[in-house]
């Protein structure tokens, strides 16, 4: 039987340093959801948010293949640090596991050059401009297929305006880039840059998370950057991050 709990001593001993921020957030009860084997003596455990899925401890099949009754995602994005739980999930999955690489990029607090990062902000054409995501563009967000991740974890504008801090790029009065949290932990935020295909390679998604990482610092957040492909490795080294090493994920 599987159990939801909240972010206990042991189940934080399971997870060990893994530093994963949306491992945080459930930790911390800010965002997302914890399941294990055991509410009093846990072995395994499950974090999930969003699109991705946590696993530690003891390799648990029934944990594995279990979905809660809220969750009506048909895709996930499920990582381990050990190898048996990899092995799991293929088994458990077959076919419909699917191997995925990301780039791990490392958490400096003190790395970030803010003039440069004000040139990146400020270097777009005319014809667009940056504004932070208001109750207005968290919904316009949310209404396209395209930038619905800046704002898509978020239960609602409530929610989105106590935790969550983003900025998009307008075309006149059509958002056309972002950069905002995916998700939100105490000390900061996981990035989300996404770009409509028509508007890519303008220097929008630099400017727009040139834009967010200062708010960011001027807030005392931490901008974790979490890379999809190596685009986005080539983009947080260009902001002044660094990249740290390959992951395996299964989806």
């Amino acid at each position: 039987m599987i159990f939801e709990v909240k972010g206990t001593e042991k189940i934080r001993d399971l997870f060990g340093d893994w530093q994963e921020t949306i491992i945080w957030s459930c930790l911390q009860g800010v965002m997302g959801h914890l399941y294990t084997d055991d509410p009093a003596e846990p072995e395994s455990v499950m974090a999930i948010l969003g699109d991705f899925c946590f696993f530690a401890g003891k390799p648990e099949e029934e944990l594995v293949s279990y979905k809660p009754d809220w969750c009506k995602k048909s895709f996930i994005i499920m990582a381990a640090r050990e190898e048996e739980w990899l092995d799991f999930i293929e088994n458990t999955y077959g076919e419909n596991a699917k191997k995925v690489t990301r780039y791990a990029i490392r958490k400096e607090p003190d790395v970030f050059d803010k003039d440069r990062l004000l040139g990146f902000a400020h270097s777009l054409d005319e014809r667009y401009t940056l504004k932070m995501i208001d109750e207005t563009l968290y919904y316009a967000c949310k209404n396209e297929d395209w930038s619905r991740d800046l704002v898509s974890v978020y239960s609602d504008y409530e929610e989105y305006k106590n935790l969550g801090i983003g900025v998009v790029a307008l075309d006149g009065s059509r958002i056309v880039s972002g950069a905002s949290s995916y998700s939100s932990y105490r000390s900061g935020i996981e990035i989300e840059v996404d770009t409509r295909q028509d508007h890519r390679r303008q220097g929008l998604a630099a400017a727009c998370s040139a834009r967010l990482i200062m708010e960011c610092l001027d807030r005392r957040l931490y901008p974790s950057w979490d890379a999809q492909n190596l685009w986005s490795v080539a983009l947080a080294e260009k902001l002044g991050y660094h990249f740290d090493h390959v992951r395996r994920y299964n989806c």
